[in-house]
């Protein structure tokens, strides 16, 4: 198969478009090796107007590690427990999927031993208002986040561990005004117990580091007091969130968006109203495979321990 991918960068400090790529088809050798550097070199990447029903999206994404099923185990497809609805939009009176995903900075999966390597995101439906497309996606770059840290932060926290929670990104959710989730069970909450990371990790495809600490799950820096680990963090989350870090995603249907969570950050917008529909499918990569694969050897990454 002919290789006819060119990458379209954003310019900005995260983001390229990718065309040229086929979804619903398998990706041959070097056209995948293309894709996992350019998410190395961009954190960021889109595929515009693709057709892919949820069977090729899996395909698709368990390329890069194995798929993880939330651990809410709520809208997901029929038959495909991997692919996560993320909707507005009600059927019968009842939402047809999770209508607040992703609203919050965070990094997903920060709070499993196993963290997440990428998102696969495939739009469906986007709302407008006067021909303006709505409910955008914002990403951090972590990358350069951790470049401008002070050096006596870097050397102070070089070899600190924090504490990340799941049930923190979920409470926070549950206390927005029109929140329809319920509490974690006991269950839910035993599957998911907190963990600890690195707040620097060594990142498997460029081999730099990144500031892995994020305000969704971040509880504690363990190494320091509450009271110190309080204030670290808290400029941690300001400094991360600087505006010359972020770069805003405008979604169209037909959108394949991925992005790695190792060296960003995201947050989706909510600026759309309950009769303004959003629909779109989403798969989680683990990082499973990715600090044991090739290109983390090729950065020096390899068998990292997260």
């Amino acid at each position: 198969m002919a290789n006819n991918l060119t990458i379209e960068p954003t310019g900005q400090t995260l983001g390229a478009r990718i065309h040229g790529v086929n979804l619903a088809e398998p990706l041959d050798q070097q056209t995948f090796d293309q894709v996992v550097n350019a998410l190395g070199d961009y954190g960021v990447i889109c595929f515009p107007c693709q057709k892919v029903d949820p069977e090729q999206q899996k395909a698709f994404s368990s390329r890069f590690g194995s798929l993880e099923t939330n651990v809410a185990n709520m809208y997901q497809i029929p038959g495909h427990p991997e692919v996560m609805i993320l909707s507005n939009m009600k059927e019968n009176g009842k939402p047809v999927g999770i209508g607040d995903a992703g609203q919050g900075w965070h990094t997903d999966m920060s709070y499993s031993k196993t963290i997440a390597f990428a998102n696969v995101l495939h739009a469906i439906k986007i709302p407008r208002r006067n021909g303006k497309a709505l409910g955008g996606t914002q990403f951090a770059n972590m990358h350069q986040a951790y470049e401008d840290l002070p050096q006596d932060i870097k050397d102070r926290l070089a070899n600190a561990t924090a504490l990340h929670d799941f049930n923190k990104f979920w409470e926070m959710m549950r206390r927005r005004e029109g929140s329809l989730r319920p509490p974690l069970t006991e269950e839910q909450r035993r599957r998911k117990p907190p963990v600890n990371h690195p707040v620097f990790l060594t990142h498997p495809i460029t081999g730099k580091k990144v500031l892995y600490a994020n305000p969704g799950y971040v509880m504690k820096i363990n190494e320091l007091s509450q009271e110190e680990s309080d204030r670290m963090i808290a400029y941690l989350f300001e400094h991360q969130l600087q505006d010359k870090y972020i770069y805003t995603h405008e979604w169209n249907e037909g959108d394949v968006l991925m992005w790695e969570n190792i060296g960003t950050l995201h947050n989706a917008l909510s600026d759309y109203g309950p009769d303004e529909h959003r629909y779109i499918h989403r798969c989680q990569v683990m990082a499973d495979w990715i600090f044991e694969s090739p290109y983390a050897k090729a950065s020096g990454a390899y068998g990292q321990t997260v």
